[in-house]
């Protein structure tokens, strides 16, 4: 095992046991009883019953990273990394191409090993405690679309990334950064026409108290609105819920129908009043800078390293290339977190 390896290996295992120390540190915080505070704001049946939920999926979340790491050293001690690469090779394709099948395959394995992990979230925890509406049907067709998605949109860029790290020389990490952050803006435009609709249904608020109230609101904040839709969210969780999307002249309120039919008009006012929080404190923008910028960051460092023979070796990958260099810089967390 040399330098990069044991690197890697310190780096997988500690950012699990990190996690795994805040969130038995914050599970000790959990009581069964309402602080004395919001004493007849909250009902002590419910609130035991939430900080019950949330001490579940924290202990759900370190048996699932503890796992997901498990199977992920297993496969690179096993020599799995260099095993792949030679059977992509073997399709006689070129390095772009091949790359593809290699980090096609990666993701793939990932997403199939987290994938009962995931049913067993949906179905099991979210069932116990009430909260999913999920079918088996639209989880299924959830996936599907989410697959598809991915495909569509994520292949054409990582071909891009590959492209220009196998022909662009030193400065490919910039063009690399100019076309991720391309795209980037560009989903953040066309997700909410294109994308999103392809999971959820949204359906323009009625005229009504409510959508006066919103828009009343939304106005004294100086927060202009191309629309206001209810959000079919009641197909797959009873949980309420409300976001904005879009930029410029462009925002949209997203209300998902259970918060709309279950609370009353000021409440809901109040929730998207937290939304049009974010926007007024420009966390959007804020996230995206520093979005665009880690990214930047991560290609410079990922350009620095694919020349590094010991990179290869650390995981028993025999012939450098660049795509092969990205999984072991990046994709080798992907059977951690799914």
């Amino acid at each position: 095992m040399n330098t990069f390896a044991v690197v890697i290996l310190v780096a997988l295992v500690g950012e699990y046991l990190l996690g795994a120390v805040s969130g038995l540190l914050s599970s000790r915080s959990f009581g069964h009883r309402v602080p004395v505070e919001f004493t007849g704001v909250f009902n002590d049946d419910k609130y035991a019953r939430a900080q019950r939920y949330t001490a579940t999926r924290a202990r759900f979340g370190l048996v699932r990273g503890a796992l997901g790491l498990a199977a992920m050293l297993t496969f690179w001690f096993a020599g799995g990394f260099g095993w792949l690469d030679s059977v992509v090779r073997g399709l006689g394709k070129g390095p772009v191409v091949t790359g593809l099948f290699y980090i096609g395959a990666i993701m793939l394995a990932g997403t199939l090993f987290q994938l009962p992990f995931r049913a067993w979230s949906t179905f099991v925890i979210e069932g116990r405690y009430g909260f999913n509406r999920t079918t088996a049907g639209t989880f299924g067709a959830d996936l599907l679309k989410g697959a598809a998605v991915t495909v569509v949109l994520g292949g054409p860029l990582l071909a891009a990334i590959l492209a220009f790290f196998e022909a662009a020389g030193p400065p490919a990490w910039i063009w690399c950064w100019i076309a991720v952050t391309a795209f980037t803006l560009a989903v953040q435009f066309i997700g909410p026409t294109w994308i999103m609709p392809l999971f959820n249904t949204f359906t323009p608020l009625d005229d009504g108290r409510l959508h006066d109230a919103i828009l009343g609101y939304a106005r004294s904040a100086g927060f202009p609105l191309e629309g206001i839709f209810v959000v079919d969210g009641s197909r797959r969780s009873s949980k309420p819920n409300a976001f904005f999307t879009g930029f410029g002249k462009h925002k949209r309120i997203g209300l998902f129908d259970t918060l709309v039919e279950e609370y009353a008009v000021a409440e809901v006012v109040a929730v998207v009043a937290h939304e049009i929080g974010h926007y007024k404190k420009r966390h959007v923008w804020l996230q995206l800078a520093l979005s665009i910028g880690h990214i930047a960051a991560m290609l410079w460092i990922l350009s620095l390293f694919l020349g590094q023979q010991g990179l290869y070796v650390a995981f028993d990958v025999a012939e450098p290339s660049v795509y092969a260099g990205l999984v072991c810089f990046t994709q080798v967390r992907h059977f951690c977190r799914g």
